[in-house]
């Protein structure tokens, strides 16, 4: 019997540089999933009907910090994971990402992370704060919370950041080298952490921060459906609905969402 993959919501932008919005995403992404003009089965012919289940979202209220509402997205993925399902994330800013790792990191143990990005998201302070969704991954590398750090796609980085990069020993696949990409293979389970805005503007309009010369949707799913180790959560972020045309990026998400839950049953 095949484990249930949970599709849980996490409805947060407060943590966004530039402009805010990704917090619909959360519901746009999750209601793409479900959408009729597509079916649940996924390209490497798995059959999400029976095991993809709608897990709500992180509830927020009463959290009146940033703290709080971060400690509130932890305790979602630890909870999740210490269930047994299957944990697929729908942001949300990419700062969500750094909760998630760490509630999944107290549940699961050791993992690598495969991020997929236009920006390296490796700050270690951004615009004075430290849970920017330009940084949760120097807060991840910082506290140890992942063993490896692949991040493909990446076409937009500072002096920092690469400095951030050796001093962590994050490794970058860029598009200014995207002909010369070696084959990525793991050792340990993977986390996948899927910034929409990885993929070219033509492919995803509804993100913020728009970045020419990304991936297409079939190249980012040709990485996705080659990863050799298993998924043991994901999170599709950035999704902004009010930069979205006619939902094709909210579409592109679902599509995303699919394969790695499909890659996720292997």
């Amino acid at each position: 019997m095949k484990r249930e993959i949970a599709l849980v919501g996490v409805p947060l932008d407060e943590n966004s540089s530039y402009m805010r919005g990704a917090a619909a995403g959360a519901a746009a992404a999750i209601k793409a999933v479900w959408c009729e003009s597509a079916n649940l089965w996924t390209e490497t012919g798995m059959d999400l009907g029976p095991v993809l289940v709608d897990g709500g979202a992180v509830d927020f209220a009463g959290a009146g910090s940033p703290g709080e509402r971060m400690e509130r997205i932890e305790g979602a993925a630890r909870e999740v994971a210490e269930f047994g399902r299957l944990p697929i994330f729908a942001g949300g800013d990419h700062s969500v990402t750094y909760p998630l790792v760490r509630g999944l990191r107290k549940a699961l143990g050791e993992f690598d992370i495969l991020h997929f990005d236009a920006h390296p998201d490796c700050y270690a302070l951004f615009e004075g704060n430290p849970l920017s969704h330009a940084s949760p991954f120097a807060r991840i590398m910082e506290q140890g919370l992942c063993a490896r750090l692949v991040s493909v796609g990446i076409r937009t980085a500072t002096g920092h950041q690469r400095e951030q990069r050796e001093r962590y020993g994050i490794e970058w696949l860029e598009m200014r080298h995207r002909a010369d990409w070696p084959a990525l293979s793991f050792t340990r389970p993977v986390y996948v952490s899927f910034d929409l805005d990885v993929l070219d503007p033509a492919h995803a309009p509804g993100v913020a921060h728009h970045e020419p010369g990304g991936l297409t949707t079939r190249e980012a799913l040709a990485i996705i459906q080659a990863i050799d180790a298993p998924i043991v959560g994901a999170d599709v972020v950035e999704l902004n609905p009010a930069r979205d045309r006619d939902g094709v990026t909210a579409m592109t998400a679902a599509k995303i969402i699919r394969e790695l839950a499909g890659m996720m049953l292997r």
